[in-house]
């Protein structure tokens, strides 16, 4: 049995894309599904002078180990000014100082959504140019736009080609 880890690169308790995550993570045959919470791993903002006084936060290590515990990773950005949440950010810096490859080669897809027409599509390009270099082995990527008139939490996607267009992705995986 395949484990995924999902999450919504945003701490918002009701992040949409933490909700577009945890559905597609769920469309997968055969799977157990860990969802984190970047709430969980909230650590000082990122300096290589609050390393060299105090090392790598404990939190980053358990981060990087559920990353490392997972089969698949189905990530959902969430697009604040054109790019990750400051959040995110600093989670993958931290990380990224135990293995600059903090990915670890797992399979991942990856999705953004937002309440508007291009659906964090800015966000998921940075994404799909960077995170190679950061041991990510891309498999699939998807942007849902205009998340409120697309996606309910009783069916998920209720667009029927953008859902289709994500059940195709999901099973090429």
């Amino acid at each position: 049995m395949k484990k995924i880890i999902a999450f919504g690169a945003s701490l918002s308790k009701n992040s949409i894309n933490k909700q577009l995550a945890i559905y597609a993570a769920h469309l997968f045959q055969n799977a157990t599904v860990e969802i984190l919470d970047l709430n969980n791993y909230e650590m000082p903002i990122f300096s290589v002078d609050r390393e060299k006084e105090n090392g790598i936060p404990a939190l980053a290590e358990e981060f990087y180990k559920k990353i490392g515990s997972a089969d698949l990773i189905v990530l959902s950005l969430a697009e604040h000014n054109g790019a990750y949440s400051s959040a995110f950010k600093n989670i993958l810096d931290w990380a990224s100082r135990i293995n600059a490859k903090t990915f670890q080669q797992k399979p991942m897809l990856l999705l953004a959504t937002s309440p508007g027409p291009r659906g964090g599509s800015t966000v998921l390009e940075i994404a799909k140019n960077r995170f190679p270099f950061q041991g990510a082995d891309l498999k699939g990527s998807f942007s849902l736009p205009n998340f409120n008139e697309n996606f309910n939490a009783e069916n998920g996607i209720t667009n029927p080609e953008l859902k289709s267009e994500l059940l195709k992705i999901v099973n090429s995986i």
